[in-house]
């Protein structure tokens, strides 16, 4: 059975949150593993896609996109073939019928929605596009299609959590060089020299000073629920070949 977790603040819209619970991969990837880029069986991987998307919204069309870690934000409009897939990290649309999927495991995933514009949003937040604008640039381009950032609610879905986001203070001086005030998302870690990254708390304030009112945060740590989710610093620390991706999903009706 798949698993999707829903978000106060969208009920309106068809959105959700997969994890790996469902799916037809085995192995290390075993579940609903939706990424083309793992090394998983190919045939295996669209099945679930079309599982994914069916638990959501049957009939409609997935899109996806290349996701290189940036802050770039597509309008969709239509379906995107998988070889024409753009090299960006989020999407926005206000066309009906269009599941919008970002694949995660670890990073950020954040679906948006202005229900009353008829506009919706998905984004994909690792560190680099979290500090780069990602979430901002997706708000300016649901804007850009009628949206209001007074009306907007979001939600950030499950990512790997602070108790298991350990980085190097030279991580978190990065982050203190943009703005003194992110020091407030990093603890002192077990090890000298390090310390804990809450990245959920960082996007989210991301979107609170870009005007977002309505922020619903699902605490769930990829990382430390292997039957759950899929985590990329898990399976490197497990000195696994590869692994799998999540996916999180929002559209319009109709």
């Amino acid at each position: 059975m798949i698993e999707l977790l829903r978000a106060k603040g969208l009920e309106s819209v068809p959105h959700g949150f997969a994890g790996r619970r469902g799916g037809v991969s085995t192995g290390i990837h075993a579940g609903l593993n939706v990424g083309l880029g793992s090394a998983d069986e190919r045939e295996a991987v669209l099945r679930n896609r079309d599982l994914a998307r069916d638990a959501l919204l049957p009939g409609a069309t997935l899109v996806t996109v290349h996701q290189v870690h940036s802050p770039d934000v597509a309008t969709v409009t239509g379906g995107i073939a998988e070889g024409d897939r753009p090299s960006t990290d989020a999407m926005v649309t206000d066309r009906p019928g269009l599941v919008l999927g970002i694949l995660t495991a670890d990073c950020v995933p954040v679906l948006f929605a202005d229900a009353q514009a008829g506009v919706v949003g998905a984004a994909h937040a690792g560190w680099k596009g979290a500090i780069g604008g990602v979430t901002d640039r997706t708000i300016a381009a649901m804007v850009a299609l009628g949206a209001d950032p007074a009306r907007i609610a979001c939600a950030i879905g499950p990512c790997i959590g602070r108790l298991s986001y350990e980085v190097g203070d030279d991580f978190a001086a990065h982050f203190a060089e943009a703005d003194e005030a992110n020091e407030r998302f990093f603890t002192p870690g077990g090890r000298p020299g390090h310390c804990q990254f809450d990245i959920a708390a960082y996007v989210a304030a991301r979107l609170a000073n870009a005007g977002i009112g309505r922020i619903a945060m699902l605490d769930e740590d990829t990382y430390s629920q292997p039957d759950r989710f899929y985590s990329y610093r898990r399976s490197c620390h497990a000195q696994e070949s590869d692994y799998g991706r999540q996916i999180s999903m929002i559209a319009l009706p109709g």
